[in-house]
């Protein structure tokens, strides 16, 4: 896994990395909401959210997920304990703008509702890649992992495991949950259908596109920018 390097947060490379996350952030909430107007399910770490927001509508799956993403970064506290770095609280205004940005997006998208099973469809592969974009971008901005992969970091340094062995499972997991709390609340599958395998199995693969297409000339952008004139 990309190390993730904790910049000096009062140089201008670093604001700009964070701007950089903080778009990439938006494209990822854009995404799970418009794979959420698709109704075959979201993305798994955003799934048992997803179906609280069904059961329980009085609050958002914006704020959902930032109660979602809080329980795990309580979850890395309580791993990691003084192994945490204090740093990573960032996390907590950042999920809450992850939320935010959700509820944004599912607005945008509102006035569109799918007429078909094809539409839907199409609705989970254009969440996706939008998905993907945005965490790619919040990838090559390497100022600061999201709550998800942290807690998944976490939890692998823990036990000893290798980060892609615990983010399978984690994931599988979070579908899971998501699928018990369905049945539980409305004894049948809803909030997790085959959008969330579609998402699960696809995001990695536009994650890796996007990353070899767009790394190296944002860098080569972020780096010119904070070279002193000549």
């Amino acid at each position: 896994m990309k190390q993730i390097k904790l910049c000096n947060p009062i140089n201008k490379d670093t604001i700009q990395r964070y701007a950089l996350f903080v778009i990439g952030l938006f494209f990822s909430a854009l995404g799970v909401a418009i794979t959420k107007k698709g109704e075959l399910g979201v993305s798994p770490i955003s799934s048992a959210a997803n179906v609280m927001s069904i059961r329980f509508p009085q609050l958002s799956l914006g704020y959902w997920l930032i109660i979602w993403n809080c329980v795990l970064i309580l979850g890395q506290i309580l791993l990691l304990r003084k192994k945490f770095q204090w740093i990573q609280l960032l996390q907590i205004p950042l999920s809450f703008l992850f939320g935010w940005f959700t509820d944004f997006g599912v607005w945008l998208v509102s006035f569109f509702t799918p007429a078909n099973y094809p539409a839907k469809l199409i609705l989970v592969i254009v969440g996706t890649i939008v998905l993907g974009f945005g965490i790619s971008l919040a990838v090559i901005a390497n100022v600061i992992l999201n709550s998800g992969e942290a807690f998944v970091k976490a939890l692998s340094d823990t036990i000893h495991k290798e980060f892609g062995n615990v983010k399978v499972v984690f994931d599988i997991t979070c579908v899971i949950v998501a699928v018990l709390l369905s049945f539980l609340f409305f004894h049948a599958l809803k909030g997790t259908r085959e959008g969330t395998i579609l998402a699960a199995v696809c995001t990695g693969f536009v994650v890796k596109f996007f990353n070899r297409l767009l790394q190296k000339p944002i860098e080569s952008y972020l780096n010119r920018s904070v070279q002193p004139n000549s």
